[in-house]
Formats: structure tokens, sequence, C-alpha cells
């Protein structure tokens, strides 16, 4: 009880110290030429968590874990620059999830090094539409495997909505090339790209056992080397920007949105099962999404509310599960979140978000709520967000967490 009052303490303290906080307007921005055709801009922003978990195991010598653990959530950097209107260059870097577990003492292993998140050019085959290529984030599936991490609702994403992430891609970017644009309202973006041959499942199939997705790595980059995806959404309202492939998870109440969408991810022979002589065979990985997202202002004190719900299919192959996080199932989720009515600058959002997932290799389901708080003290340019999260695998005890996210963006 003690910790979960020190971080209520933190939260409050930092709001009082950060009443001060400059606004932002665009970040940094360089013009090349007078005219501003030119230029380059950077973006850069850090997440930091202070997180109360009384449900940790004991530790690999046994001993009790500690309940409140700091760590650094994401720090990236992002820059992208135009030469001209026809071509544009993006390069996005950073770290994720750094913490006292993982970290080294010369900063030397893996979870202290920077890496490429995005790098990818495009080329622009008129006003809505272009083309380009490289490890990139124009994804398919759903609006929350698109979702930019600046300016999420809820504390973090729904996981199971990058459902590729680490499976075919490297941390949600496919390497490949990418169409994207519009007609009128309706928003396009497909792509065809390489399948990761070195992923999360290091498995190999059991002889009439559940599939593996090892399927370029076992069957070999011709049967299994490439995947496609789309996602599409059309505006009824106010039409989002789709400059840049990152998904906004809040308007705050600044535009009027409701967008329906639907998408898609396939692999061909991407699963791999072995029948009972040990021969192996493929089957097509395929994950179908449907979504709605609504974001609009409520009368004239500032009130606004947002909200989203995602019904996703996923089929890994037969009876795929790997840890708690990938399942070929089915995905229910929703959130939903409030801007109280205050005519300040800071604003205040309670939120709650549920899940439900099935479970076709136990034949059970796993259930996600979270309730939580932003609060806004430049938009999401410098926020503060407190979530309790309970999270029921199956028949296991359930996992409660408490998190305290201080962020900043520039």
């Amino acid at each position: 009880m003690k910790k979960i009052l020190f971080i209520i303490g933190l939260l409050f303290s930092a709001l009082t110290f950060s009443q001060g906080s400059p606004d932002y307007e665009g970040g940094l921005k360089v013009k090349i030429n007078e005219e501003g055709t030119k230029y380059f801009r950077i973006i850069s922003w850090a997440q930091f968590w202070a997180q109360h978990n009384s449900d940790r195991p004991l530790d690999a010598n046994g001993n009790e874990q500690s309940d409140l653990n700091f760590s650094i959530r994401r720090a990236r950097i992002l820059m992208y620059a135009q030469i001209s209107p026809d071509f544009l260059i993006l390069t996005h870097f950073g770290l994720n999830s750094l913490n006292a577990e993982n970290m080294s003492p010369t900063g030397t292993r893996d979870a202290s090094q920077l890496f490429f998140h995005d790098v990818w050019a495009q080329y622009s085959l008129g006003k809505n539409h272009a083309i380009g290529g490289g490890l990139h984030y124009w994804n398919g599936i759903s609006r929350l495997n698109n979702q930019s991490t600046l300016n999420i609702m809820t504390l973090d994403n729904q996981r199971q909505a990058w459902a590729t992430l680490g499976l075919s891609d490297q941390f949600a970017r496919h390497l490949g090339v990418y169409l994207k644009g519009s007609f009128g309202k309706l928003q396009y973006r497909v792509s065809i790209n390489e399948a990761e041959t070195n992923n999360l499942d290091t498995s190999t199939p059991v002889n009439d056992g559940p599939a593996s997705y090892t399927g370029r790595r076992l069957l070999g980059s011709k049967e299994a080397g490439k995947v496609y995806a789309g996602y599409f959404d059309y505006a009824f309202f106010d039409a989002e920007s789709n400059f840049l492939p990152y998904k906004v998870g809040s308007y705050v109440g600044t535009k009027k949105i409701f967008n329906i969408g639907a998408g898609f991810f396939l692999h061909p022979s991407g699963a791999v099962v072995a029948d009972a002589t040990g021969n192996l065979s493929g089957e097509d990985v395929s994950i179908f999404a449907v979504d709605a997202f609504y974001d609009a202002p409520i009368g004239s004190k500032g009130g606004a509310l947002t909200a989203y719900a995602l019904y996703q299919n996923a089929d890994y192959g037969k009876d795929f599960r790997l840890g708690t996080t990938y399942e070929t199932g089915s995905l229910l989720h929703g959130h939903l979140g409030y801007v109280l009515p205050i005519q300040t600058k800071a604003k205040i959002q309670p939120y709650l978000s549920y899940d439900s997932r099935k479970i076709d290799a136990i034949d059970d389901n796993a259930s996600q709520l979270g309730i939580g708080t932003n609060f806004y003290l430049s938009g999401h340019n410098s926020k503060l967000t407190l979530e309790y999260q309970t999270l029921k695998y199956a028949d296991n005890d359930a996992i409660n967490t408490i998190t305290l996210q201080a962020m900043i963006y520039l």
C-alpha cells in the first residue's frame, strides 16, 4: 500500500512541477530554402515508467523481487526530409523497455543499443498517391497495428494488435515496398514485404503437434518468403493526414473524426506443421480485422470523447500459441476516453479499456481490463498517465499492475 501511495504521490508532485511547461509549436523543422519546400524535421520523445506489480515471480535465485520498478519504455528520434514535394526520406531509431534486468555495465548489451525502427524512401505519384520502400510502418490489419507511440490514449498499445511484431517483421516494421494514398475520403495502404527468417519462434514442429511460425526458416524463402498486407479506412467527418503512417490515438477534441476500417495480413506457408512421420508442410497465416474510431469535441467547454473498437481474427496455424502474447484465435478490444470539460490549458482524460481473447489451442479465453487517467499538461507533448491493469490468462492467476508514465516529445 505504501508503494501505491508513493506512485500516486509522484503523479501529483509531477503535475504540480510541470504547470509551467512551455507550448510546443511543430517541433524542430529546419527550412533548407526560403520557400520551405526543402526541409528536414526532427521529432524526439521519451517515456519513463514507474510500475508497481505485487504478482512478480521469484527471481532465478529464488528471491522475492521488488514490487516497484523503473524503466525507460521508449526513447526515440525520428527525422524526415524533403528536397522536393516528390521525394521523402524518413529515419527513426531508438530503444525500448530499458530496465535494471537488461542493462549492462557499459551499455553494450542488446537492450541498451539504439536500432533503426524505420528507414524508408518515398516517391510521389501525384497529389494523393505515393510509392515507397525500405524498413517501413505502412502496415495492414488495423488502426492499432499502425498506431503512433506519440499519442496513444491508453498507457500503451494493445499488444495483440501488433499482430506480426517479431514473427514476420522487425519490431512491427517490414522490409518491402508499399503503395499508399486516398480516393476521396477512402484511404489505403498496401504492401509486399519480406518475411523475417529469425523470429521469436525458435521451436521445431512436434509430430502431429501444433504449428510453429517458422515457414521461411524451415521451408525456404521461395515457398514462405513473402507477406502481403493492407488497411483501408473511410472518413465520415474530418479527414486524417496520411502523410506519415502513424495513426493518432486521441485528438483530445481538436478534430471531429469517425472512421471505419478493415485490413488483412497474409503469409503463405508462414506456419509449419509436422505429420506423424515428421514430414513438414506449410500452413498459410492469415489475419483479418475490422475497426471503428470516433474522436470529437463535446459541448463548448473543452470536453471530448474518444472511442475505438476492434475485432481481429488471427490464424497463425493449427493450435499455434507463443507464450501468452500470440495465439490462433480472435480478439475483441475496445477503449473509451472522455476529456473533462474544464477550460484550462491542462486537460484530464479518464479512460477505460477492455480485451477479450479466444485461444483455440487451449479452448479458453484471456481478458484484460485497464482503468486510467491522462493528465495533458501541454497536449500529448507533455503528459502523465496513471493506469491500473488486470490481466487474466486462462486459469492462471490474474496479474495486477499500476503504472505511472511521464512522457515528453518535442
